[in-house]
C-alpha cells in the first residue's frame, strides 16, 4: 500500500501537470498528443528530474523528494504560494512514517464561541475541518433555513451544496465558485489527514452520486481560510449579496467561524435586516 500522503501528493502533481499546455512553458506542441496537459517526460525535463523518478512520485510510490526537488517542481508547475505550501506539506508528511492511530475525536465548539454567535447581529456559522455545520446563530437560520431540520450527519456544506433537491441553491449565479471554495477547503483538510473517516465518507459519497463533484474535485484546488461573496435568493426579500469571511478558532487544525456581512447602509444590508425582522416575527407567532 502506498503512503496515504504520497498518494495525495501524486494526485496533486498529476492534476497540476494536466492543466499546463506545452505553449504555457515554451514547448512546441509537436504532433498528435494523447494527453491534454504536459507529458510526464516534459514536466520531468522542466524540473530537471528523470522521467522514472517523477513517474514514481505521481504513482505515490515510496519517493521522498528533497526540498530542492520540490522547489524545482513548484517552479515547473507554476504553483502559486498556497499551492506551493500544499505541495511541501504533502511531501514533508510523506517522509514520515504513518501514525498508527490518528486522533479522530468529535470536534467541539468552545462555549465562548457559542456565546459570541448568539450576540452577533449578522449571519454566522461554525464549520468543522470537513465543513460540518457545528453551530449557527438566529441570523444564519433566517438566511439559510433551519439547520435543525436536517439530519445531523447531513449537516455538511458540501453535502448540502450537491443535494439535488435544493434546486434554488443551484440556480445562484456564483454556485460553482462557491462550490470550488468549499472543495478547496476540504482539500486542505484532507492534506492534514488523508485517511480521516469523515472526509473519506463525504468525498466517497459525492464522488459516487455527483459527476459535477467528481469534475470539480479532480481539479485539486486548495484553499485555506478564504473569503468571497455569495448571492442568496430569498423569496421574502429578493436577492441579497453578502461578503463572507472565515476566521480560524483555537485548534490545529480546528473549526472556523464563517461570517456573512453586508456593506452598512446598502440595499443588501436593508434586505438582511428585513429578513431578520420577518424571522423574529415568525418565531414569536
Amino acid at each position: 500500500m502506498a503512503h496515504p500522503y504520497a498518494r495525495e501528493l501524486g494526485d496533486f502533481l498529476r492534476a497540476r501537470r494536466s492543466r499546463l499546455r506545452p505553449h504555457d512553458v515554451g514547448l512546441e506542441p509537436g504532433g498528435r498528443r494523447k494527453v491534454t496537459g504536459l507529458r510526464r517526460e516534459e514536466l520531468a525535463l522542466l524540473a530537471g528530474l528523470s522521467t522514472d523518478y517523477y513517474q514514481r512520485m505521481e504513482q505515490g510510490r515510496e519517493v521522498r523528494p528533497s526540498d530542492d526537488v520540490l522547489d524545482a517542481l513548484a517552479a515547473a508547475l507554476g504553483l502559486d504560494d498556497e499551492e506551493r505550501r500544499h505541495l511541501f506539506g504533502l511531501a514533508h508528511a510523506a517522509r514520515r512514517p504513518v501514525p498508527a492511530r490518528m486522533d479522530h475525536k468529535p470536534e467541539q465548539v468552545p462555549d465562548g464561541t457559542r456565546r459570541l454567535l448568539r450576540v452577533m447581529d449578522t449571519p454566522a456559522v461554525v464549520l468543522g475541518r470537513h465543513l460540518d455545520l457545528l453551530d449557527w446563530n438566529p441570523m444564519a437560520q433566517a438566511l439559510l433555513g433551519d439547520p435543525g431540520a436536517v439530519p445531523p450527519d447531513r449537516l455538511n456544506m458540501l453535502l448540502l451544496m450537491f443535494d439535488d433537491t435544493l434546486t434554488g441553491e443551484r440556480s445562484c449565479p456564483d454556485w460553482e465558485r462557491q462550490a470550488l471554495d468549499y472543495i478547496g477547503m476540504m482539500r486542505t483538510a484532507v492534506a492534514t489527514d488523508p485517511t480521516h473517516p469523515r472526509a473519506t465518507a463525504i468525498v466517497g459519497e459525492l464522488s459516487i452520486r455527483s459527476a459535477e463533484f467528481r469534475r470539480l474535485w479532480a481539479r485539486h484546488d486548495v484553499r485555506g481560510s478564504v473569503s468571497g461573496t455569495k448571492t442568496f435568493r430569498v423569496p421574502e426579500v429578493g436577492e441579497i449579496v453578502l461578503a463572507w469571511d472565515t476566521y480560524p478558532l483555537p485548534g490545529s487544525p480546528g473549526p472556523v467561524m464563517l461570517i456573512f456581512t453586508a456593506e452598512p447602509g446598502s440595499a443588501d444590508a436593508d434586505r438582511l435586516q428585513l429578513l431578520a425582522s420577518l424571522h423574529a416575527t415568525r418565531l414569536i407567532s
